[in-house]
């Protein structure tokens, strides 16, 4: 779920940190550039684990702050596909249920991929599994707040860097509507229909 990721950047010290170790300076300024950002590609960012090496650092014209390239390792939150989580319902829709894990809340179930036969109570606005039984089917609600296991399935990155302005006029509209409809930098896609996945309730209540 978690990695080391080796990065590189060249990191700005104004010069009323220079009474202050370098070291301290460089691993505040890369959790605040970094912490709690997706990274295209490569995931959501989480801290600094340790800097690995740092080049000479040189003062510019013009610029009275220090800019050092430094080497370093970070903590992301990029679990492999396949890979089993826990995590907490936070919403159903049409689209199917809303997986949270606290620090992360991009991740989607979608109506194909749970438990089947399945149908979303639109009364109650969330998904319900019909369990089959000898006896006949039992429905099993995916209520809100409710712990979930599911399987890693696929992983989306957007690219949400900023664009320039559309040369053409008619585009607008369009640029706009885009904008509104902003996308999530990071998404995963999940999946409850085996055996042992799904509501944790399920399979732990005799």
């Amino acid at each position: 779920m978690f990695v080391l990721v080796e990065m590189t950047d060249t990191v700005r010290i104004p010069p009323w940190q220079f009474e202050r170790k370098l070291n301290e300076s460089i691993a505040e300024e890369l959790n605040k550039k970094l912490a709690n950002k997706v990274v295209y590609n490569v995931g959501l960012c989480i801290c600094l684990y340790d800097i690995t090496k740092l080049e000479d650092s040189y003062i510019f014209p013009g610029d009275g702050a220090s800019h050092t390239k430094v080497h370093f390792r970070y903590v992301v939150f990029h679990p492999f596909l396949d890979e089993i989580l826990i995590g907490e319902i936070k919403s159903c829709s049409q689209d199917g249920v809303h997986v949270s894990l606290g620090f992360f809340d991009d991740i989607v179930i979608p109506p194909e991929s749970l438990q089947q036969p399945a149908k979303f109570d639109e009364a109650e606005q969330v998904w319900v599994w019909e369990y089959e039984t000898e006896e006949g089917a039992h429905d099993l609600y995916m209520d809100i707040g409710e712990e979930i296991r599911f399987r890693v399935m696929d992983e989306t990155f957007v690219d949400t860097s900023p664009t320039g302005p559309s040369s053409a006029e008619a585009s607008t509209s369009n640029a706009t509507e885009e904008v509104q409809k902003k996308e999530a930098p990071y998404t995963l896609v999940g999946s409850i229909s085996e055996p042992g996945l799904g509501l944790l309730s399920w399979w732990t209540n005799s």
